[in-house]
């Protein structure tokens, strides 16, 4: 069996189901989806999908944190739009907050998300 451990911080969201925020296999560590909530109130961050974009990766940007990485470890992403026309801004919004090498990365339109939420972005890191 291998090596496996929950990963959970106060920093991000906590669970809205089932699921933990993320777990820990050996040396690699699979993050839940991050939707654009507010830590502290659980509550979207706003309507501007902009500001989505961002509140999404600095919740994962805290979980992997508490994995002892951060976003430059994140080696694989899988992001769900609620509409495709927003695809750019979360490439203008990725060149921020990662450095090259990216990670690789599917892009995928979604009819709706928890909570009203209008982007999510899940992550596999290597530590």
């Amino acid at each position: 069996m291998p090596n496996r451990a929950v990963i959970k911080t106060d920093k991000a969201p906590a669970a809205i189901g089932s699921y933990s925020q993320a777990v820990k296999v050996d040396n690699t560590i699979y993050l839940s989806g991050q939707i654009p909530l507010v830590p502290a109130t659980m509550e979207l961050v706003s309507d501007d999908f902009r500001e989505q974009a961002h509140q999404v990766f600095k919740n994962l940007a805290a979980v992997c944190d508490a994995g002892n990485g951060s976003l430059d470890h994140i080696v694989k992403l899988n992001l769900y739009l609620t509409d495709l026309t927003n695809f750019s801004i979360v490439n203008e919004v990725m060149e921020e907050v990662f450095t090259q090498p990216f990670p690789a990365r599917a892009a995928v339109g979604v009819k709706e998300l928890p909570k009203g939420a209008q982007f999510e972005a899940e992550a596999i890191m290597v530590i």
